[in-house]
């Protein structure tokens, strides 16, 4: 697979660093890019998800300063936010908030995830754990590398770095 590279999808949405599909077939993982057309809001995100017609989960990282996860299992659609204050700047994160029906965050939750932290409790990732990757994540330089890390934990590290570029450890 071609090294992944910076899209721009619009001014509002800034420079995606990371837009992967991670879905089983068969038994193995297989990591596609996501469409541009695909990344303009969540929904769209899920929707091309369901058209895989299988298991599916996408990450995307914006600008080194936020990560979505949409997980689609079966006719359920579960959707994580790492830092909820992204809304303010960027339209696929005030997407995510839009799509889980939260209003706008108190000055006191600004900063903190959004959405459902077992969105990969299926995969063997739940909440617990992934509170943990979310501490990681805000003494981590790059998102691309905290979501290798999940990808990794996934079972499909190695594809993931192959798509982003990023060398073995």
């Amino acid at each position: 697979m071609d090294e992944q590279s910076v899209v721009d999808v619009s001014d509002d949405l800034g420079e995606v660093d990371v837009a992967l599909v991670a879905y089983r077939e068969d038994g193995w993982w297989t990591v596609a890019e996501l469409a541009e057309d695909d990344l303009e809001d969540v929904e769209d995100v899920a929707d091309a998800l369901s058209e895989m017609g299988t298991d599916a989960v996408a990450m995307i990282a914006v600008a080194d300063e936020f990560f979505v996860l949409v997980r689609v299992a079966g006719p359920e659609t579960r959707v994580l936010l790492s830092d909820g204050s992204a809304a303010e700047d960027y339209d696929l994160a005030a997407s995510v908030l839009d799509f889980l029906d939260v209003d706008d965050q108190d000055d006191d939750d600004l900063g903190d995830p959004v959405g459902h932290l077992d969105v990969l409790g299926d995969l063997g990732i739940g909440a617990p754990e992934m509170e943990d990757l979310l501490d990681d994540t805000a003494d981590a330089e790059y998102l691309d590398e905290v979501l290798s890390d999940l990808a990794r934990r996934l079972g499909f590290g190695e594809l993931f770095d192959d798509a982003v570029g990023l060398s073995p450890a």
